[in-house]
């Protein structure tokens, strides 16, 4: 009995510096953050996501970041479209799926103190994007918030197949700093 006991308390004990200062923290933080949105990111892939955006970042006063989006020319004349000024939007093209959407830009953001994050993309694509994003931004501390963009009549349901291996990938990315993908397909990735 006194031998159950022990491997409880250290189980527990384990589990809280897990959550209070181990390598769950960031996660722990991200969660319980009640931090107002402080920057929308548009992870690219369609023209509406970056309207929808441009749109949601002027009305909240927010700076707009837009991930692997349309050419430069259109994304330019877009959210001068919208109201917003240069100095309000970051226009970066290092992502070439969902994963390096997030991937790419959340070692900035966390440099920036940013610890809330809206995340604009299609409704089809939310479930997965989300799922890839908690793990990634969550691993900085940084809180995300969904905002589906209507794809209809053009969405397409993403597989739960998909959904998890991108979850794996992100989780990798976490514990290696690595995409799995480039490690097993030289290829280029798909959105």
């Amino acid at each position: 009995m006194a031998g159950i006991r022990a491997g409880v308390l250290l189980s527990a004990g384990l589990l809280t510096w897990l959550v209070a200062q181990g390598p769950l923290a960031p996660y722990r933080r991200a969660l319980l953050d009640t931090t107002p949105p402080q920057l929308v990111l548009v992870l690219g892939g369609d023209v509406e996501r970056e309207r929808v955006g441009a749109r949601l970042a002027r009305q909240l006063e927010l700076p707009l970041l837009v991930s692997g989006g349309s050419n430069h020319e259109y994304a330019s004349w877009l959210v001068q479209e919208e109201g917003l000024t240069a100095d309000q939007v970051q226009l970066d093209y290092r992502a070439r799926d969902t994963l390096s959407n997030f991937t790419s830009v959340v070692d900035d953001l966390a440099s920036q103190d940013i610890r809330h994050v809206l995340v604009v993309t299609s409704a089809d694509h939310l479930h997965r994007s989300m799922a890839v994003g908690q793990v990634v931004a969550g691993s900085r501390g940084i809180h995300i918030t969904g905002v589906p963009v209507e794809c209809e009549p053009s969405c397409r349901d993403e597989s739960n197949l998909r959904r998890w291996r991108d979850w794996l990938r992100a989780m990798a990315w976490v514990l290696t700093g690595r995409d799995l993908r480039d490690a097993a397909d030289p290829a280029p990735a798909e959105r």
